[in-house]
């Protein structure tokens, strides 16, 4: 006798309504006023002992430079190395160039636990420290661990919650889509981005607190409160955007963006690190001879609440702050974003889709007329009444060091930024980039911070 299989709907068709019912949710319905969640984290942020302290190279346990290589490596060979890399891309203002880059080729997780509480979705977030946070504590997913940390090498507590992303603990798949990290300093980098629901009873450890999508979104209106990995997986939500059209179609958009993927030529080569051409190594940092870009330090770590409570390591430290923009206008009544096909040398394509906009200003200051990016100057010129949107966010808190951006969305008219952009930019919808979001090596993570606030309606275009 031939068995029966019980089929499955490919979709859940109610969740975009139930998502979008939690974005609309920030009062009434939810399991933590703002108000509460605002001295909730002052307290978390007080009650834990934190302290990050910048220490010679030679000072980090069981952190050295390999004697042939110059590598910075662990002595477990686990966790992450910083390498070099020499990157040609053959145009642009740095045609060529090489550089310190983090390989990091474990493939963690970055997973929101959900829950319903009286009809409306919660996100379980947590208050959780990251030396290189300006603030220390941000608002990160249930978890955030690389293998190494939630495998146990470094001999610590178990992962909270890890078993709802793991199989062992009964949860439904909402999202869960492998998503890239930083491009440019770290070397082909993904993580899984998940969201699961159960209806399991949670007990709530005292660093984690229930919030609808909304309110979450009104936090991300704050500078530094919401941290760039629980940006990351709230913009692959599939919330839904009502819009009866789009100036390319989807097979317009895909067609365009697999030319993009085939026109760029770039070679990428990983080196050792002590090889690095324009860099030199001092006993406390790694710099670029210019003092520009980013240099590379050591920090002693003590955190409390963390799965383990002491350790050193490397980090990647900017020298400026980033300004990361989208250019939006409506297109025949429809809300457009002008995104960016943007090449960066970690990506394990050539591109991704990156905001109108992402650069740190001060690399471009010698540049004049045509050598300037496109539209930059008119980002950074932006009357107040243009900007739709502007908060200061913190980039990966694990890895790097005081790394901040100014993010904007700037509202444009058709003489600023026509529907014919220059070459590499692509006008889309909300809806059109959700969608991308769907799957991986699409949307670069500074794309993908803004995603998030229009998922959650921090933002409105």
């Amino acid at each position: 006798m031939p068995t029966t299989s019980t089929l499955s709907a490919r979709q859940d068709v109610g969740l975009p309504a139930r998502l979008a019912r939690s974005a609309a949710t920030g009062g009434t319905g939810c399991r933590m006023s703002l108000t509460d969640f605002t001295g909730w984290l002052t307290h978390r942020t007080t009650v834990n002992r934190f302290r990050v302290e910048r220490i010679p190279f030679a000072d980090m346990d069981a952190w050295s430079f390999h004697p042939e290589t110059g590598n910075l490596v662990h002595d477990t060979g686990r966790f992450f190395s910083v390498e070099g890399l020499h990157v040609t891309v053959g145009e642009g203002p740095f045609p060529e160039w090489q550089q310190p880059i983090i390989n990091q080729p474990e493939i963690g997780i970055l997973g929101i636990l959900a829950k319903e509480f009286d009809g409306v979705l919660h996100f379980l977030m947590q208050a959780k420290m990251e030396p290189g946070n300006t603030n220390l504590v941000q608002l990160s997913p249930t978890v955030q661990a690389t293998r190494s940390n939630y495998t146990k090498a470094h001999k610590g507590a178990d992962v909270k919650y890890l078993q709802y992303f793991t199989g062992a603990a009964d949860a439904t798949v909402l999202v869960d889509v492998l998503q890239s990290e930083h491009g440019a300093w770290f070397y082909r980098k993904f993580n899984r981005n998940v969201v699961v629901e159960t209806t399991q009873d949670v007990a709530v450890d005292d660093d984690f607190c229930w919030l609808t999508l909304g309110q979450i979104g009104e936090l991300l209106r704050r500078d530094d409160v919401v941290n760039m990995d629980s940006r990351t997986v709230l913009a692959c939500l599939p919330v839904p955007f009502e819009e009866p059209g789009a100036l390319h179609s989807d097979a317009e958009l895909l067609s365009w963006y697999a030319a993009e993927r085939s026109r760029h030529s770039v070679d990428v080569r990983r080196i050792p690190l002590a090889g690095v051409t324009g860099w030199r190594r001092g006993t406390d940092s790694m710099d670029h001879d210019l003092g520009w870009y980013f240099r590379v330090v050591a920090v002693r770590v003590q955190a409390s609440n963390r799965e383990v409570g002491a350790w050193t390591q490397p980090l990647f430290e900017p020298r400026d702050s980033g300004v990361i923009a989208f250019l939006t206008r409506k297109i025949g009544g429809v809300p457009h974003l002008l995104a960016h096909a943007r090449v960066e040398a970690g990506f394990i394509d050539s591109i991704e889709l990156a905001p109108t906009v992402q650069y740190t200003p001060r690399h471009y200051a010698h540049l004049t007329g045509d050598a300037r990016p496109p539209f930059l100057d008119m980002v950074l010129a932006a009357r107040p009444d243009r900007i739709r949107y502007e908060a200061v966010h913190s980039e990966e808190g694990g890895r790097f060091l005081n790394a901040q951006a100014r993010y904007l969305i700037v509202e444009a008219d058709e003489t600023e930024a026509p529907d014919e952009p220059p070459p590499g930019y692509r006008w889309l919808t909300a809806g059109q980039l959700n969608t991308l979001l769907r799957y991986g090596r699409y949307v670069n993570v500074q794309a993908r911070t803004l995603m998030a606030l229009l998922n959650s309606h921090a933002a409105e275009l």
